[in-house]
């Protein structure tokens, strides 16, 4: 019998599709349009039974290595970047070509981490997406690794489909790659003694209990550790979530039969709190007492100066920073009232004792989120 948390990935009527590199890649590496175009008439399947799909691709380094008549993936950042520039034409063309076959339009949205932890470029984004589904386009996202550096290095689209799934207000997001779902181990690595045990579901923290999860494959950047946190990081944010291997995309886009799910959080987050708990960066650390600590965490109150040790980093008001305990363990972030100096003369002192314009809050409850 289908669960709840599928059914509610197979009724999704907003959702967004991560495709990974090596769902686009043969064996040998090179990049394959015939996988990708057969990957969108899954999604087209999807989308005239009703659903309204943004694509976050993967594989620009990967289009782009056969062009430069590269041998391999590179691994240095300045032709990471250049095979990036060639491989994101080639990457946009086959999907344009692809579901040009179905008279649809694509477009194409290249992000930054830092496009998405700016409210302003954030809300931006957001807008644009918006109007290209409402233009009856195919949003085409991807990392703009041309402009990127420690994202190029670190970062991965898993991550940034869990964002864009939250900044579009998706109903469900499915993360296809050479996976076929969770398990508690590499199942490559398995053995008759050590088997790999399938994760069919995951809808409390004690599914995971005994997960290890590992990293990605010379292809790609994001492994079973980063779908991993993705796709908590989705459903912590309200949005259920599938993983399975684009082998199967059919079934996992026609009935969310395959893979694992991941049960979404009850409520929604706000998309206010969600930028400030996943999407903003942070631009500085306040340390807090435990009282402060208390205050914050259980008693869900605003933090004042009184509860605050130590400022650090260079920020202003309006400013996201983290709130730690004096052994340096984030425990919130939220978004701060005054800048770094100011607050600075006013750690440890009761509101009563400073002047009027310094007794707001420091971080206002309705502005801080506990991670």
């Amino acid at each position: 019998m289908t669960s709840l948390h599928r059914e509610a990935v197979r009724t999704a009527r907003s959702v967004v599709v991560k495709v990974g590199t090596t769902a686009l890649t043969t064996p040998s590496g090179r990049f394959d349009a015939d996988r990708l175009a057969t990957l969108a008439d899954a999604i087209e399947a999807r989308m005239e039974a009703g659903s309204d799909v943004v694509i976050v691709s993967s594989g620009a380094i990967a289009a782009g290595i056969e062009p430069l008549r590269l041998t391999k993936r590179p691994t240095d950042l300045a032709t990471k970047q250049a095979a990036a520039s060639v491989g994101q034409v080639a990457l946009v063309n086959a999907w344009s070509a692809a579901f040009g076959r179905y008279n649809r339009t694509v477009g194409q949205v290249l992000l930054t981490a830092h496009d998405i932890s700016m409210r302003v470029q954030h809300n931006n984004a957001q807008r644009t997406l918006d109007r290209l589904r409402a233009l009856h386009a195919v949003a085409i996202v991807n990392e703009n690794d041309t402009v990127a550096t420690n994202e190029i290095r670190f970062g991965d689209n898993d991550r940034l489909s869990a964002l864009v799934a939250h900044l579009v207000g998706a109903d469900a997001l499915i993360l296809l790659s050479d996976i076929d779902g969770l398990y508690d181990g590499d199942p490559r690595k398995a053995t008759e003694d050590r088997p790999a045990r399938f994760i069919a579901e995951v809808a409390a923290p004690d599914d995971l209990d005994g997960v290890v999860a590992g990293n990605g494959s010379k292809l790609g950047t994001g492994g079973m550790a980063s779908k991993l946190s993705s796709a908590l990081l989705a459903a912590d944010a309200g949005v259920p979530v599938l993983l399975a291997a684009a082998a199967d995309a059919t079934a996992a886009l026609v009935d969310a039969s395959v893979g694992t799910v991941f049960a979404a959080r009850p409520e929604r987050m706000t998309a206010r709190r969600f930028w400030v708990r996943y999407a903003a960066e942070a631009a500085g650390v306040l340390t807090l007492d435990d009282g402060a600590i208390r205050a914050v965490l259980r008693q869900r109150r605003s933090l004042l100066p009184a509860g605050i040790t130590g400022v650090s980093g260079r920020f202003h008001g309006g400013d996201v920073v983290e709130l730690r305990s004096t052994d340096a363990v984030t425990v919130a972030r939220g978004v701060v009232a005054y800048e770094a100096g100011e607050l600075a003369t006013m750690i440890g002192r009761s509101t009563s004792d400073l002047p009027p314009e310094m007794r707001r809050p420091a971080v206002h409850a309705d502005d801080l989120v506990a991670v």
